[in-house]
């Protein structure tokens, strides 16, 4: 279950100075404890991020992360996505601590705990912080949805079950068979 920790606010430095080996999200300046993710959680991670990462590797795109790594969009809002894609045109984000600034692509996958935060909460904040694409697997369900940012909100791209070729508007010639990956 994932756990606000307390009722104040917290800043960047604030998580900073945390010395546990606990996972945390900064969330609108909320610290959020966010528990180990279930093995399907990390299998569809693996299998996503090796896809993925071949052909932006091959393509020479960017960089692809996996989780944990820090995102830094403000100082009150620290996320931790399950994959982030940065274009070669944005690498200078990329510092030897974490992100700082906003990915192009972010997807979750969601786990019981984090559902909410995933599909209301993060996905606000990476709207607000430009994020460009945006991934909601649902591993329940067997759906990856791809939203892309319109004037207002997110605009629904495409929902993709297990027996579809997933595509993406933002990574343009991918294409991943979702059988056996969601």
């Amino acid at each position: 279950m994932q756990i606000e920790v307390a009722d104040r606010l917290f800043t960047y430095e604030d998580y900073l100075k945390i010395e546990d080996d606990n996972q945390y999200e900064l969330i609108g300046g909320k610290l959020i404890l966010v528990p180990a993710p279930r093995t399907i959680h990390q299998k569809i991670t693996r299998k996503l991020l090796q896809t993925i990462g071949i052909f932006v590797d091959k393509n020479n795109l960017g960089e692809l992360y996996g989780a944990p790594i820090d995102v830094l969009l403000s100082e009150k809002e620290k996320p931790q996505p399950d994959i982030v894609f940065i274009s070669k045109e944005r690498l200078d984000i990329i510092t030897e601590m974490n992100i700082q600034g906003t990915p192009d692509l972010v997807v979750e996958i969601l786990s019981p705990s984090t559902g909410k935060y995933d599909k209301v909460e993060k996905s606000k904040m990476y709207y607000k912080h430009g994020v460009k694409e945006y991934w909601i697997v649902d591993p329940v369900h067997k759906v990856i949805e791809i939203f892309v940012a319109g004037e207002k909100n997110w605009i629904l791209f495409q929902s993709y079950g297990e027996d579809n070729t997933l595509t993406s508007p933002l990574l343009d010639g991918l294409e991943i068979q979702l059988k056996g990956v969601i």
